[in-house]
């Protein structure tokens, strides 16, 4: 009999606190900003404000009638299943590929329950300066953007994602 090795889906607890966390900050956000409304927070750079995204990353296929919303749901749905089943398949300690891993599957699924309740994506961060202004973003972006960087990241530093490297 082949002993069991312990794996890194213990890390979903850490998507699970992405996950609270957006969805705890659009609520707040919903409940006290209006649509539209800015509310500076760091003068010429960082804003609060409300606004809704039905289409995906820089408003991609923002306009394109409704399908998109199930689309990416799906999409979100199924790289959040595909990461789950690679931290399966992780070791626990292999914090190099668990975290980043975690982060893309809470900020997916964060968004998802946005598209699942508002039929959109809450975005209530805005950076800017001068008239140059990023996209509102929310913290499920954050976490998605983070994972993603990690993921790039340990894989160029340690050869490929999940091995352990000098």
């Amino acid at each position: 009999m082949s002993q069991v090795k312990p794996n890194a889906l213990p890390w979903l607890a850490l998507s699970v606190v992405v996950i609270a966390l957006d969805q705890l900050t659009k609520w707040i956000v919903l409940g006290s900003i209006r649509l539209y409304e800015r509310i500076e927070v760091i003068p010429g750079f960082f804003d609060w404000t409300l606004t809704y995204n039905p289409g995906a990353a820089f408003s991609f296929l923002s306009e394109a009638g409704g399908w998109q919303r199930w689309f990416f749901t799906a999409l979100a749905i199924g790289i959040s299943g595909l990461l789950t089943w690679w931290l399966a398949r992780t070791p626990r300690s292999d914090w190099r590929t668990a975290l980043p891993f975690a982060l893309v599957i809470g900020g997916a699924i964060g968004n998802v329950i946005d598209r699942l309740v508002h039929g959109q994506v809450v975005d209530f961060i805005l950076v800017y300066w001068r008239s140059y202004h990023w996209p509102a973003f929310n913290l499920a972006d954050s976490a998605i953007v983070g994972g993603a960087i990690g993921i790039v990241l340990f894989s160029v530093f340690t050869g490929k994602a999940g091995t352990k490297g000098g």
